[in-house]
């Protein structure tokens, strides 16, 4: 068999076309001179979903198509003429009797529906393997693998406390390095690279003899918790989903920062309604995001959570970097969905980004938004969704949201709506509660 080379475009190729061939695995894999597993994981791995059906007949993957009663639950069969929703292929997110049929052929070998036989008369969600989607794919998760620390936050609290007392203490790396060498497993240089770029609390001044020269300019390192976190989770990905999901409602999460390396906003705001809710966090990281969807599962319930967020839009930000963490509980009970937006396009959330206007009205850029109390950023946030917006017939965000939900749901958020001729968006806001 051949080396360990990584397979390119024109050998994915060959196997998209030796599937619609019908050829198995062990054929694709000499034709390739590699094993045959390998061509299996690479299929398996990279396999897309399609919801399609077959001529004439719409996709439908309900179990009980064939035998259905129900009529009239979108507004395509209501107002059309067809007898049966089964016909239509748009109801089955709508009906409270449907249960997904998945075809049996797609757990075992091919896996996918490129040479299947049945495939112009079948109706379920179908699987194919494309030799393109597959490359970007992987092409993706070499680059998402290689940028950011191979190190998880739990393990960087660990080393936090063991390094950081010892260097405020005088000690060296060196001397750190070979004392408590079991403990950290990891080298020197790595402790010196995690030191200068400030990801413990000791800083590399404090070493004590640090040579005090200006850092060379280059590109800032985030942390991220899962290097590949956006593999399937791209906006392309998030476009095909609400194809597939046209009833759910979108969230953007977002950050506002105020002074680098301090306390700063997480934002959460509902496209629909354009109501933003703020959360003040110590330190721009994973896990206090992560604080905040635990704290508001909790809160709300999980019925509830899931109705209000059931599909999150984040941007690129190592603070975003843990989606498993946030699409399931501790349980392992699905909770949300969550996408990420091309890098350098925040236009594609521009909701989100335009609301944060109001926002630095009252809390302008470069101002310490540790100096402020969760109770004040809640009195802001109120200000600020009780404002009148002339898309939504002049009617406030507040307004907007307790006519889809409900006034408790807000209070929970800690909003209360504010008379319009109170309504205050500039900093003298907190001087007046002062």
């Amino acid at each position: 068999m051949a080396n360990q080379k990584h397979m390119d475009l024109k050998q994915r190729v060959i196997i998209e076309k030796s599937l619609d061939d019908r050829k198995s695995f062990k054929a694709i894999g000499k034709e390739l001179d590699k094993d045959c597993t390998t061509i299996s994981k690479e299929v398996r791995l990279h396999k897309v979903f399609e919801k399609k059906g077959s001529y004439g007949r719409p996709f439908n993957d309900c179990a009980n198509r064939t035998d259905c009663p129900v009529t009239k639950i979108c507004q395509v069969c209501d107002k059309g003429k067809r007898f049966r929703c089964c016909f239509c292929g748009k109801c089955t997110a709508l009906c409270d009797d449907y249960k997904k049929e998945a075809c049996p052929k797609l757990s075992k070998p091919p896996y996918v529906c490129n040479g299947c036989a049945d495939r112009k008369s079948c109706t379920l969600e179908k699987a194919f393997y494309r030799a393109v989607y597959s490359q970007n794919e992987y092409e993706e998760l070499r680059s998402e693998s290689r940028s950011g620390y191979a190190v998880s936050e739990a393990e960087l609290a660990h080393l936090n406390a063991v390094v950081s007392p010892l260097i405020k203490r005088g000690q060296s790396l060196h001397h750190i390095a070979i004392s408590h060498s079991d403990e950290l497993m990891c080298s020197e240089r790595t402790l010196y690279t995690y030191v200068n770029d400030g990801l413990l609390d000791a800083r590399n001044i404090d070493m004590p003899r640090k040579v005090r020269l200006r850092p060379r300019k280059g590109a800032k390192s985030s942390l991220k918790v899962d290097k590949a976190c956006r593999v399937g989770r791209t906006y392309q990905d998030y476009l095909g989903f609400m194809d597939a999901h046209p009833g759910l409602s979108v969230t953007e999460l977002d950050t506002v920062e105020g002074i680098r390396g301090g306390a700063c906003l997480l934002t959460v705001h509902f496209v629909t309604a354009k109501l933003q809710l703020a959360f003040k966090r110590d330190a721009n990281d994973s896990q206090s995001v992560l604080d905040i969807i635990d704290r508001l599962y909790l809160e709300l319930r999980p019925d509830v959570f899931t109705e209000l967020f059931p599909v999150l839009l984040l941007d690129n930000g190592s603070e975003f970097s843990n989606p498993m963490a946030m699409e399931f509980d501790r349980q392992g009970n699905r909770r949300t969905y969550v996408f990420y937006c091309d890098p350098s396009s925040p236009f594609q959330k521009g909701a989100c980004e335009n609301n944060h206007e109001f926002i630095r009205r009252i809390i302008p850029k470069g101002t310490d938004i540790g100096l402020y109390t969760d109770e004040q950023i809640r009195l802001m946030m109120s200000n600020i969704n009780s404002y009148g917006r002339k898309e939504l017939g002049d009617k406030s965000a507040y307004e907007t949201f307790r006519f889809f939900h409900n006034e408790v749901i807000l209070r929970k958020f800690g909003l209360a709506e504010v008379p319009r001729d109170e309504i205050d968006l500039t900093p003298g806001l907190f001087i007046k509660q002062a």
